[in-house]
């Protein structure tokens, strides 16, 4: 069986998130413990209590989603030693493949992520800005229909028949109505504060690079499959590259994942909050396992 470890992004949380892993692992106690602490937030409350309104703040639920991600993983290999062929993460999910991959350590990572969620946010601001998830068209459709409208982009192709669009808010009911005339399922405006993987976040990627300075990258120790052109990355230069890139690029989530199956990956273990990787997956691959990581019966299941 050969193994990718894969890790959510955005839009994951929940309330209750990795509260079972803290009351049952040491090690997960240890990482929120620890992620407090350098926040200099209540990071343990907004997880296990909420409120929900808090923690999808973007400021909030990056680094919430990360920290979960990683105690959820330091449990996992506290107990089992998997080593897996790949890492990939959805977005924000690719800072904790990264610390998989000992690229990063956990507190430089939660760092990043940090400053990456406060950038993001500082320029969703500056313009009313939205997401949409589209279901039901292809992207060479969904490319026409974004340079029809402009100022709307291509943001995560996620699986064949799920992709989202982010752009200008102004755009939403022309682009509903133009999709649904071009024969899309579904399009869902996403509960998110901007556009985010758009040229409209170009401007906090180019800040973001001066705290990129600030951290020591080493070379991967596992294969990572980046978010920007769905290829593996070993070198740190080549990394930084692509997070500067992904905030305001594509995510080729359904090509990663592709790519890792053709590589001889036939199973997936989805570490941290949610199932929405698995179901992602499954709709990719219907051929292939995807294991859930979140708490700490998923670990025990696992002897």
């Amino acid at each position: 069986m050969t193994v990718s470890f894969v890790f959510p992004g955005q839009g994951s949380q929940y309330i209750g998130m990795g509260k079972d892993l803290y009351d049952n692992f040491p090690i997960s106690r240890e990482i929120f413990d620890k992620a407090e602490a350098i926040l200099d937030l209540p990071i343990k409350e907004y997880c296990f209590n909420g409120p929900a309104e808090v923690l999808k703040k973007t400021v909030i639920c990056q680094p919430a989603i990360f920290v979960t991600s990683i105690a959820a993983l330091s449990a996992l290999q506290s107990k089992l030693p998997i080593f897996p062929a790949y890492v990939l993460g959805l977005s924000l999910g690719e800072y904790s493949a990264l610390v998989a991959a000992k690229v990063l350590k956990f507190e430089d990572a939660l760092y990043l992520v940090k400053k990456r969620a406060e950038l993001m946010e500082e320029e969703a601001k500056k313009s009313q800005g939205a997401m949409w998830a589209v279901i039901g068209l292809d992207r060479d459709i969904l490319q026409d229909i974004c340079r029809e409208l402009k100022d709307v982009y291509i943001a995560n192709l996620n699986t064949a028949d799920q992709i989202v669009l982010s752009g200008l808010k102004e755009k939403t009911e022309a682009l509903k109505k133009l999709c649904l005339e071009k024969g899309a399922k579904k399009v869902i405006e996403l509960e998110v504060s901007g556009a985010f993987h758009s040229p409209f976040m170009r401007e906090a990627s180019e800040r973001f690079k001066e705290f990129l300075k600030e951290v020591d990258f080493s070379f991967t120790q596992i294969p990572l499959v980046s978010n920007v052109d769905a290829q593996p990355k070993t070198e740190p230069e080549q990394i930084k590259e692509a997070l500067i890139r992904q905030i305001y690029s594509s995510v080729f989530w359904e090509d990663a994942v592709k790519f890792v199956i053709s590589k001889g990956v036939t199973s997936f273990y989805e570490i941290g909050a949610g199932k929405v990787l698995k179901g992602l997956i499954r709709k990719i691959n219907p051929g292939v396992e995807v294991i859930n990581i979140e708490s700490a019966q998923d670990i025990v299941r696992l002897f």
